[in-house]
């Protein structure tokens, strides 16, 4: 089957005006290139380490909110691309959420976990982010409570949650400090 390749964004969530981040895109694939566009617009070939090409985004502007993807070419063949993954700019105004797991940071595989990001804003929303995966995960209002049942080796990883107000203005929190969880 045709290659496939993942993009996401390290360490996740929406970045300051000034703040930085790593749009990633990894592949098994062989010793191709990447090549990482914004829109339609050819942005630059990615150096390729094994397997994973890096982007870095320092000095954030509004300049570098969009769609992001990536194609791994051999030669001048492109042979697969990656999902969108959207870059968000937005000046961070309300405090850092805490999160937290229960029943700990170590688990052994098929146990319920609950991850809780704790904000002392009122009527936020918040998302969980898994290091390394495109999506993010929208809390439930009001708890911010995430149960995971069951958990699996692919449930481990580095997880950080961010918020935002429910208002007509969204405005967005600092992100989390990260959790790292153990699936053993």
């Amino acid at each position: 089957g045709a290659p496939t390749v993942s993009i996401f964004q390290k360490p996740p969530g929406v970045i300051p005006p000034g703040g930085s981040t790593t749009i990633c895109c990894t592949c098994q694939c062989g010793y191709g290139s990447f090549v990482l566009y914004k829109g339609s617009r050819r942005l630059r070939t990615l150096e390729q380490s094994g397997s994973r090409a890096k982007f870095s985004i320092s000095n954030a502007t509004y300049e570098d909110k969009g769609t992001y993807i990536c194609h791994y070419l051999e030669g001048d063949t492109v042979l697969a691309r990656s999902k969108e993954l959207e870059v968000s700019v937005e000046e961070l105004r309300l405090p850092r959420p805490d999160l937290s797991v229960l029943p700990g940071h170590e688990v052994t595989a098929g146990a319920d976990v609950m991850l809780r990001c704790t904000t002392t804003y009122p009527s936020t929303g918040c998302y969980l982010y898994l290091e390394g995966q495109i999506r993010a995960q929208l809390l439930p209002r009001e708890q911010g409570d995430y149960n995971l049942s069951h958990v699996q080796k692919g449930d481990s990883g580095r997880y950080s949650c961010q918020c935002y107000t429910i208002n007509a203005s969204r405005e967005w929190s600092a992100v989390s400090k990260t959790l790292d969880l153990v699936v053993r």
